[in-house]
């Protein structure tokens, strides 16, 4: 069946693009599907079509009989900007476009399918000319590229079902996938104090550590020895990071129809269990300066980077939404996301291999790294409303309120998902009576906040956008 064909393509393309990168409420999106974005998020209790599998999947059992087909495509637009000293770099990662797609099956009070969908992460990109690209301000500047990017996927298996006619409820089970890059410059002094067990932001330690110690910094300037170092994992690559990993995840959720006019829903997301993330080809350079000898060596060492339990945090919400009229519909949300029990710290585990030269005293030595980052649990208000003009035209707008979660103290500027609230548009157009498109978009003002440890100031603004074609067989 060629729809079937069709609905297996656009899943394979969705798997090839890269997740998108840079989300707002803390990493995660605000909204999923079109309908739900252009509600300000709110989604957990009406029909707002496949999408609802990353929502609440309880709403799928509202879905009319048959097959329901979603395409969709995004887009991600932010404005990063890092400042400090009267310097100011923008981030070039500024435009992040990609797939989605589900599909469902009502029979009877089943309804069952297949979607896959990004689920958020965040990112940045800081060129050779940036202000954070020569952090021991020496001449000529060694151009230090500041990267990252975090992307998270998931391909999802929903089931709901009617147990009522006013109550359904509903679950999915999640393949989610994960793919980072990092390219990070540190400088020499912040690295010395990662090493000694002082700094305010890290800690570093490990067999490298104390051979660094023994072999190579009594060869160093005892009065300036570290320039810089450098964190290098990063494939560039369009469609996956260097550092990947896979796991799984569950959701659960049910609706139920209070009144003609009012249904209440809720819903529960588990926190992943992702495995570690790996890189194969990483490096950790150092940039020293030696006491009597050649000034500003670089010591490259090449190995593989393990991020250790980097996780999705679980989250659980409850919604409302009113048939006011039969032409309004009004719906509200309140979304718990427990970023506090899965960013309280990021810890890499870099094990060199393969080594020449006076890296190779470094072999098969690993180097424990753990960046603070004591995020806080963020509470997110979603409101939305749709109004139907005419039979085909159906308008929305909505507001999405929630806190940041990221704690000035450890801001990084290559991390700075800062965003506190959007504001959103959209709307539904049928065009026959099996196909429709729905578009939205959401503005996400600016937020501007300085890290309490580097001084580095990060602003953050955000233009979003989703297309979604459905077709109902």
């Amino acid at each position: 069946m060629e729809i079937k064909k069709l609905a297996l393509t656009c899943a394979l393309a969705a798997c090839a693009f890269p997740e998108w990168a840079l989300a707002t409420n803390g990493m995660n999106m605000e909204g999923y599907g079109a309908t739900a974005l252009a509600m300000g998020g709110a989604s957990l209790a009406y029909d707002n079509g496949a999408a609802a599998m990353m929502n609440n999947p309880a709403t799928l059992a509202m879905m009319n009989e048959g097959n329901l087909l979603d395409i969709a495509f995004g887009g991600i637009g932010p404005d990063v900007h890092a400042s400090a000293s009267g310097a100011s770099s923008r981030s070039s990662a500024d435009s992040f476009v990609g797939p989605a797609a589900g599909w469902m099956r009502k029979k009877d009070r089943f309804a069952f399918g297949v979607g896959m969908y990004g689920q958020g992460g965040m990112g940045t990109e800081y060129g050779s000319d940036s202000l954070l690209s020569n952090p021991a301000g020496q001449v000529p500047s060694p151009g230090l590229v500041n990267r990252s990017e975090v992307s998270v996927g998931r391909v999802i298996f929903p089931v709901a079902y009617n147990v009522s006619p006013n109550l359904n409820i509903g679950g999915s089970l999640d393949y989610v996938w994960a793919g980072m890059d990092m390219q990070m410059a540190v400088r020499g002094g912040d690295f010395l104090q990662m090493a000694g067990g002082t700094s305010p932001m890290a800690t570093a330690s490990g067999g490298m550590i104390n051979s660094f110690v023994a072999n190579v910094m009594p060869a160093l300037d005892p009065a300036n020895p570290v320039n810089w170092g450098y964190f290098d994992f990063s494939n560039k690559n369009d469609y996956t990071g260097q550092a990947v990993g896979t796991g799984y995840a569950g959701k659960i959720g049910f609706t139920c129809k209070l009144d003609s006019k009012t249904t209440v829903g809720a819903t529960y997301h588990s926190k992943t269990r992702l495995n570690d993330l790996e890189a194969q080809d990483a490096a950790v350079s150092f940039n020293v300066n030696f006491n009597g000898g050649p000034a500003s060596q670089l010591i490259p060492v090449a190995g593989k980077m393990t991020v250790k339990d980097f996780q999705w945090p679980e989250t659980y919400g409850m919604g409302i939404s009113y048939e006011a009229s039969d032409r309004w519909m009004l719906a509200a949300d309140y979304k718990r996301i427990n970023w506090a029990g899965a960013m309280k710290d990021f810890k890499m585990v870099f094990t060199p291999s393969g080594n020449t030269g006076m890296a190779s005293a470094f072999n098969g030595l690993p180097m424990n790294v753990t960046f603070y980052q004591d995020w806080r649990d963020q509470d997110v208000v979603m409101l939305g409303a749709a109004y139907r003009l005419t039979d085909a035209l159906t308008l929305r707008a909505g507001v999405n309120k929630a806190n940041n979660p990221v704690p000035d103290t450890y801001l990084n500027a290559l991390f700075p998902a800062t965003i506190k609230n959007h504001y959103t548009l959209g709307g539904g157009y049928a065009l026959n009576k099996s196909a429709h498109l729905e578009f939205a978009a959401s503005y996400a003002p600016k937020v501007t906040a300085t890290s309490g440890v580097s001084g580095v100031t990060s602003s953050h603004e955000q233009v979003n956008w989703q297309l979604v074609y459905s077709y109902h067989f």
